[in-house]
């Protein structure tokens, strides 16, 4: 795969208000995409407040609970913004954090500011698209979306949901070779912004979010965009090359563990799949990575942005529904509250391992996620409660969850998405199996479970 040269940032940059532009500051809302550089919004908004001779702004929207978020995740977060607004100071870029819900907060400091241009980056998620809705409906100023997050900006990707992984591949292989472009330097704003805010208090905006606390930050991971890279680097020289043969074993460190860096934004994507093209391991070892950090991570957002109904049994494949509604009254082997889940009280020593990691470090192996997941549904009444109690033990319990990758992976193994139909079993239906036997031929469970149990 060639890395191209610049692409423009015109093509990832679509108008949700095309408002006349009448002068005044830029504003970008930065959100999904958190970092200074390699950000695809950031420098459309720099381009365009040089071009008009005019201030450029970076606000963020803090909001004091965001689905079921914890002080895990927003701790990550809020320790990642600190950091960038000291690299943004640096590079002469005003940064300010406004407390609330973007269209209470966001129509009254544009209107305060004299803003003309309000950028933000693109999030497939519904909560995102709706602010972007209600703020879109309170302004009168130009309002432009810049997808920063995927080499391919999602809208070109495709018009419409792709059912199938192959079908999806086949599309954006051509637009990766189109997008893959080097980044422009990062040029400060040629004016610069006109006062100072007052310095942001980190601790008490943290002291104020209406957030669970009882689930503990994790410190095996060193949140914002210079860990980010030294992360990046590090996965580059001693892992990359073992990736095919190591990234599935749960007993090795054989993954990335780059997965909250790009869901906070501390990493993008395209930097990152740069980088492993410039590295001289093996072709393979390159082509499996990308084709997870690229085709199956953008994927997920093909499906989210399609599907505003991600997150329920109705987003399933028609075969999978009707497969699983045959089953509903299967008698279930074993059934546990979510409480059970939880605490990871089930009859299962692998299933519990899973579930502890996830408590403890705010992540399960790739590896056991589809049999995790694939055992609540059977061992719940119904596959709403199991999509349910799946999506909030990742949500409340994963650092990097709340994504598409997280709605899309759980979708896949409750509901068939992507799949095809495989032999009939009771309750499950034709969803692929997943099963403890399975699991222990592929590595060594008994290995996995002690090492959990160190944690």
């Amino acid at each position: 795969m060639a890395v191209r040269n610049l692409n423009p940032v015109d093509r990832r940059v679509r108008v949700i208000r095309a408002h006349p532009y009448r002068g005044g500051p830029v504003v970008y809302w930065m959100s999904r995409d958190q970092r200074a550089h390699k950000n695809w919004a950031l420098i459309h908004s720099i381009q365009w407040a040089n071009q008009a001779g005019v201030p450029l702004l970076v606000a963020f929207c803090l909001v004091p609970q965001y689905m079921d978020a914890c002080i895990r995740q927003y701790g990550f977060m809020m320790k990642g913004l600190e950091e960038l607004e000291a690299e943004l100071s640096s590079l002469g870029i005003e940064f300010v954090v406004l407390e609330g819900y973007p269209e209470i907060v966001f129509p009254s400091f544009l209107h305060r500011h004299g803003a003309g241009l309000l950028v933000t980056d693109f999030d497939p998620l519904r909560e995102k698209r709706e602010w972007i809705r209600r703020l879109a409906g309170e302004i009168t100023i130009p309002f432009h979306e810049v997808d920063a997050h995927n080499v391919v900006p999602c809208w070109l990707a495709s018009k419409r949901r792709i059912i199938t992984y192959t079908t999806f591949k086949e599309k954006i292989t051509p637009l990766i070779h189109e997008f893959l472009g080097e980044f422009p330097p990062l040029n400060a704003p040629e004016i610069p912004w006109p006062q100072t805010h007052a310095s942001i208090d980190w601790q008490g905006m943290i002291d104020r979010l209406k957030v669970d606390r009882t689930v503990k930050e994790v410190d095996w991971i060193i949140p914002g965009e210079r860990a980010a890279q030294a992360s990046l680097r590090e996965f580059l020289r001693a892992r990359l090359s073992s990736y095919p043969e190591r990234a599935a074993d749960p007993t090795t460190l054989g993954q990335s563990d780059l997965s909250p860096y790009f869901h906070f934004g501390h990493l993008s994507s395209q930097r990152a799949a740069l980088e492993v093209l410039r590295t001289d391991a093996p072709r393979e070892a390159k082509s499996k990575y990308l084709d997870q950090l690229i085709v199956k991570k953008e994927l997920s957002d093909n499906f989210c942005l399609h599907t505003p109904e991600y997150d329920t049994f109705g987003a399933f494949p028609k075969w999978a529904r009707d497969s699983i509604d045959a089953h509903r009254s299967d008698e279930r082997e074993h059934l546990y509250t979510l409480e059970q889940f939880e605490n990871g009280q089930t009859h299962d020593p692998l299933w519990n391992s899973a579930q502890l990691e996830l408590v403890k470090l705010g992540k399960i192996h790739g590896s056991l996620r589809e049999y995790w997941a694939h055992k609540i549904l059977e061992w719940t009444r119904n596959p709403e409660e199991a999509l349910s109690i799946a999506l909030h033990l990742n949500n409340r319990w994963g650092l990097d969850s709340r994504d598409p990758s997280g709605y899309t992976g759980t979708a896949y193994v409750i509901g068939g998405l992507f799949d095809r139909p495989w032999t009939s079993k009771e309750v499950t239906g034709k969803v692929r199996s997943m099963t403890y036997t399975g699991e222990r031929l592929r590595y060594d469970i008994h290995a996995y479970e002690e090492r959990v149990k160190q944690l």
